[in-house]
């Protein structure tokens, strides 16, 4: 079967001649935009932790996890598997990252984290290719197993361990960080003089040559990888097709349930992974309930993110920001996003009625805006109890206003039999 043939037999469900494609030079101008919407608001509310490189270094360490979980749930749901699982496989992540982790050193605990997300990912994929189980049945399932399976494990290996515990594991190595320290000391200092834009780009910029571990670059590597594989090679054709139209894929001699296989296997080792961060990089240590239900938020990042890479990272950034935002600043910072989610809501409201004709959804946009608005003004500190729920709130809202964008692959969730195209 040649490459050209699948193309034509999937061109009408894998094109999307409306999608926005920006140049380089156009993604530089939104950086840019973006850094000066946070300078203007750093000025206007006096919150100078809005776009602190600490702030965005939490940021990018709250945001791998979920962002690793959710590139998992995209090669999965790529080829038609919807993997609610993903929480769980990220759970057999943080204990295969401190079990090899605490024995072999924490290299080996990279391994021990994909090793156990893969194992997560090849019970899902028995259980929903070979067998055809309810793909949502099948990972909730995975979740609680993992949970109680991993329980199991530390009570078995870590309670005779010097430091360890039924609940944890021993303290593990630390992981190398990567810094540039004449130009990370530079922008610090450039930073520290508030000077408008100016020092918070170079606050931005100070972000990411700081402290980086190398497991963060190692998920940039992964998304970059990810998009080349699935949007440009053979072999990722074939498996977007799989997961658009499988009786089309398998009448053009694809290996349907082949590719599904490989798909879910990818995807719990990519969420192990992510649950291998938790482990080595966040913490250093292995604790029960480490993942604190990322899994599930990096399947709505992926959502967010409309099935792709790009957008994927993007929500997972906006989580981790929002999330560093509540931790480190406190009601303070979170006082000052109030005033910018303000006005994105009307902004987002005026433009639904003007440029999509959505009167409904406009004025429930300008409405909510509003509130938002008087809030801000009449108040000067968010109390902790609502301004730990920022994260959450700021991803329903976003999935909410951008649902009518999103367009899932047409056959993600069905459960296929080998030779119903005959």
């Amino acid at each position: 079967m040649s490459v050209t043939g699948l193309d034509a037999g999937t061109a009408k469900v894998t094109a999307n001649p409306r999608r926005l494609r920006l140049s380089p030079l156009q993604w530089v101008g939104v950086f840019l935009g973006a850094v000066l919407v946070l300078s203007v608001l750093r000025v206007v509310t006096g919150a100078n932790d809005v776009d602190s490189s600490g702030l965005l270094i939490a940021a990018f360490g709250l945001a791998v996890p979920i962002a690793l979980a959710g590139l998992g749930g995209l090669w999965s749901e790529r080829a038609g598997v919807v993997n609610i699982g993903l929480e769980g496989m990220m759970i057999l992540g943080t204990w295969g990252a401190g079990f090899l982790g605490y024995h072999l050193g924490p290299w080996w605990g990279l391994v021990g984290a994909v090793i156990g997300g893969a194992v997560g990912g090849l019970i899902h994929a028995i259980a929903t290719v070979t067998f055809g189980v309810d793909h949502i049945v099948s990972g909730v399932a995975l979740n609680i197993v993992a949970l109680g399976f991993a329980k199991y494990l530390s009570v078995r290996f870590f309670s005779t361990l010097p430091g360890g515990g039924p609940t944890q594991s021993p303290p593990l190595e630390e992981l190398p960080t990567i810094s540039i320290p004449g130009l990370s000391d530079a922008l610090g200092d450039l930073e520290q003089q508030h000077i408008f834009f100016i020092s918070d780009l170079a606050g931005v910029l100070r972000a990411f040559c700081t402290n980086v571990s190398v497991v963060t670059i190692l998920a940039v590597l992964l998304f970059i990888a990810t998009a080349y594989i699935l949007w440009r090679s053979a072999f990722g054709l074939r498996l977007r097709s799989v997961g658009e139209s499988p009786v089309a894929a398998e009448s053009l001699g694809v290996n349907v349930l082949r590719y599904k296989f490989v798909a879910v296997l990818v995807s719990g080792g990519l969420a192990g992974l992510g649950g291998g961060f938790l482990a080595l990089v966040a913490a250093n240590v292995f604790r029960d309930g480490q993942t604190g239900g990322r899994g599930y938020i990096g399947l709505a990042a992926m959502i967010f993110g409309n099935w792709r890479p790009g957008g994927l990272m993007a929500g997972s950034v906006l989580f981790g920001y929002t999330d560093a935002a509540q931790l480190r600043g406190g009601g303070t910072t979170v006082h000052a996003f109030l005033l910018l989610l303000a006005v994105l809501l009307i902004g987002i409201g005026i433009w639904q009625i003007l440029r999509k004709g959505r009167t409904v959804q406009g004025i429930i946009g300008i409405v909510v805006g509003a509130v938002v608005g008087t809030w801000y003004a009449l108040t000067d500190i968010v109390p902790p109890e609502l301004s730990s729920t920022l994260p959450y709130v700021t991803t329903l809202l976003v999935l909410a206003f951008a649902a009518q964008r999103l367009r899932m692959p047409a056959a993600d969730g069905q459960i296929y039999r080998k030779g119903e195209g005959h």
